[in-house]
């Protein structure tokens, strides 16, 4: 896939439950190797949005398309035909999802942890899978911590093993619905430099957040979701500084300090 190709194509995306409309026809787009931050208030759809790019929740209207395929159908001839479990799974191979909650196995060892969705998704050779689990662990900094359970790790080391488990699956898009909210706010700088490295790396990023720091100095495209549509998007530093609607204005207003309006440079 070349820099400029589109991972994410989404257009008039809906998505309801019931009479309840969460998604009112989002559009957005996130090319290969960039860093598409998202932020807005509680219930704007943001995190929806998300496992509906990961197949988790279904589209109700408009069209999703991920890494070249429409989401939860294939055509074939004249007719679209859902999607079969077997295929949503074939599927979500390819993406790494990274929860609010670390959702780790409390009987297996972070090495275990990491280990698992190779061995029994890919068919990796259990000692190939555990020498990649420790790679892994060791690019998120807690080779030294492999053998532990995750009763024994801090909630920040628990989100990189985490991260660790998803990056071992070899995704082509990582998502991130707000890693660090779950996080005491002296574990979360941990948890975000292992982010920045993945975004030097070239990963290709959707990041639901409230770090508006993080989106500021690695985003490569900030969106403002807010009552289930794309209310503004642009270049983080300018969004922040002058952002163009009234509800983004309102909104950065309740949590932004003063002096974190950075001047766009």
């Amino acid at each position: 896939m070349n820099a400029s190709a589109q991972v994410v194509q989404a257009s008039g995306v809906r998505m309801g439950y019931g009479e309840v409309q969460v998604l009112n026809g989002v559009d957005l787009t996130v090319a290969s190797g960039e860093v598409s931050c998202v932020i807005g208030p509680s219930g704007s759809g943001k995190s929806t949005f998300l496992r509906c790019i990961n197949g988790l929740e279904p589209v109700l209207g408009g069209s999703l398309r991920v890494l070249d395929q429409e989401v939860g159908h294939t055509l074939r001839g004249d007719r679209y035909h859902p999607w079969t479990p077997k295929e949503f799974a074939a599927f979500r191979r390819n993406i790494g999802m990274v929860f609010q909650r670390f959702n780790l196995f409390a009987h297996h060892s972070a090495l275990e942890n990491v280990a698992c969705g190779p061995v029994h998704v890919l068919g990796t050779p259990a000692d190939r899978a555990r020498a990649l689990a420790m790679e892994h662990l060791e690019r998120v900094g807690l080779a030294d911590h492999a053998h532990k359970r995750p009763h024994q790790l801090s909630g920040g080391q628990q989100q990189r093993v985490a991260i660790a488990r998803a990056l071992a699956m070899n995704p082509a898009l990582m998502l991130f619905d707000e890693p660090t909210s779950a996080l005491d706010p002296e574990l979360v700088d941990e948890v975000l430099e292992v982010m920045k490295g993945l975004a030097a790396e070239g990963m290709t990023m959707v990041v639901v957040t409230h770090e508006i720091a993080f989106a500021r100095e690695v985003g490569d495209w900030l969106t403002f979701f807010a009552d289930g549509v794309v209310v503004e998007r642009g270049r983080p530093r300018e969004l922040l500084a002058n952002p163009g609607h009234e509800r983004t204005r309102a909104f950065l207003s309740s949590v932004l300090h003063p002096k974190e309006r950075q001047e766009p440079r």
